[in-house]
């Protein structure tokens, strides 16, 4: 096997551990770019291409979270990950972990842990890689990788939201919340919503923010009721779509193009959180983005036409 083929058939395992570590698709791309740029250049012969190009994109990724997480405290309003529609890598022994890992939920876990901790927990816990091979993934010791993974662990156990696991239930429930949604149908999203449901808004100061942090039953409510009839008014449609292996959908403008999208948190049968990413420059590796500030003008004129109450929480 020559070493592009190598490469080519580690690129999926190296965008997923790199999309972890970072929440961003076009970094994590950029980041296994850089381990071929690395590999295509070095003498090495490794012993196992995997453990070597793991380690590589595990350094690289860290260093652009370390400057990521600078930019992030400007960042304008709440940050979310840039949202994943496929991950390209799958492993049946691990599935559970790769799934739970990749949702929008787990990513703003690890948003808490330290660089080094959030790529040992990726590779342990998540990718199953020893702690000989994390050791050397990170450049530090064994003993001080075991607590690493300790630290890091508790972090996300604290925190972890306990999702349902029945994926069916989830998916049925999450598509009834969008086709009542797109009714409008008012009585019926409420009561698919729990008491302490929250919305919230990613547009990076690029976009409308549509719920900039809403919490409560009714207030995202009002919000829901708010948007829906002016978007389906201005040809706004919302299909499902997992979104980082969550319930989800993706709302596109009369062209087709992408406006949003939701990642839909679901537990004990109701809506516990709705995730929204417009920022235009997140969804763009998803293709054509549309103009939200247009969209939002065409929707806010319905809404002023037709007499429809603007939501005081958007």
């Amino acid at each position: 096997m020559t070493r592009d083929e190598e490469f080519q058939e580690l690129r999926p395992l190296l965008f997923s551990i790199a999309y972890r570590i970072l929440g961003s698709v076009v970094e994590a791309e950029d980041a296994v770019q850089e381990t071929w740029l690395r590999y295509e250049a070095s003498d090495t012969v490794p012993d196992s291409p995997k453990a070597f190009l793991s380690s590589v994109v595990t350094n690289i990724s860290i260093n652009v979270l370390r400057s990521a997480r600078v930019r992030r405290e400007e960042y304008v309003g709440p940050w979310l990950p840039e949202p994943l529609l496929v991950d390209p890598y799958d492993d049946p022994q691990r599935s559970a972990e790769l799934a739970d890992s990749v949702s929008m939920a787990a990513l703003l876990l690890l948003e808490r842990l330290s660089p080094l901790e959030r790529a040992v927990f990726v590779l342990r816990e998540v990718f199953g890689f020893g702690f000989p091979e994390v050791a050397s993934a990170v450049e530090r010791s064994e003993a001080a990788c075991r607590q690493l993974a300790v630290r890091a662990r508790r972090h996300m156990n604290e925190g972890r939201p306990r999702f349902e696991a029945d994926r069916r239930e989830r998916r049925e429930l999450a598509e009834r919340f969008l086709d009542a949604f797109r009714d409008g149908d008012v009585d019926a999203l409420a009561g698919m919503l729990a008491a302490d449901v929250q919305m919230v808004s990613d547009s990076g100061g690029k976009a409308p923010q549509w719920g900039k942090g809403v919490v409560g039953a009714a207030n995202v409510l009002r919000l829901l009721a708010a948007m829906s009839g002016p978007l389906a008014a201005v040809g706004v449609v919302a299909a499902p779509h997992r979104v980082n292996g969550e319930p989800g959908a993706i709302f596109r403008d009369t062209d087709g193009r992408i406006l949003n999208t939701w990642a839909i948190d679901i537990l004990d049968g109701r809506i516990q959180a709705i995730r929204t990413v417009i920022n235009p420059d997140k969804l763009a590796h998803l293709g054509p983005v549309a103009d939200a500030w247009a969209v939002n003008r065409a929707a806010n004129a319905h809404r002023h036409a037709s007499g429809t109450p603007s939501d005081p929480t958007a």
